[in-house]
């Protein structure tokens, strides 16, 4: 079993315990950390919904993202993972939520925002934690390492610990 598959059997069980749901919102990962959960034989006990929003439009449809957001900020920021997640959790009706927006390369980064840039952020009933992160290696590499850490984040969480790297 690999460790994207062991962080996910972790989950389940510490969701399991909690008696509690968790959905996906997800851009740059395209639905790797709901594939990941759904490895897990059982999922269906702890796993609402899985949000693939790779447009803006779709942000916006699925998820209830203010469309204006992403001419202010862009879509890889905090303000939309933010809206992201909490619109997972409100749309499945899930106490966890995790959503990640990023540039997974190898084109589309900018000085602000290189490749490699990925925010996630994680919802438990109304808090909110939210974190950038700067990964390294190719577009797969960023995008296991955004799935590794949406669910370590999520394990911490539902341990009752703010998910960060700290």
């Amino acid at each position: 079993m690999d460790n994207i598959t062991q962080l996910a059997a972790a989950l389940g069980k510490h969701l399991l315990q909690a008696r509690a749901q968790v959905s996906t919102a997800e851009s740059c990962t395209g639905g790797g950390i709901a594939e990941a959960i759904t490895r897990i034989a059982g999922s269906s006990a702890w796993f609402e919904a899985g949000y693939v929003t790779y447009s803006n439009r779709q942000k916006t449809c699925q998820l209830g993202v203010d469309g204006e957001l992403f001419g202010r900020v862009g879509a890889v920021s905090r303000e939309v993972v933010e809206a992201m997640a909490r619109g997972a959790q409100v749309n499945s009706c899930a106490r966890f939520s995790v959503a990640v927006s990023g540039v997974a390369g190898p084109d589309g980064g900018s000085a602000q925002k290189p490749v490699g840039t990925v925010w996630i952020c994680w919802g438990v009933d109304e808090q909110l934690i939210t974190e950038r992160f700067q990964f390294t290696g190719d577009r797969d590499a960023v995008r296991r390492q955004t799935v590794k850490s949406a669910l370590e984040g999520l394990i911490r969480l539902t341990c009752g610990e703010i998910p960060n790297r700290g």
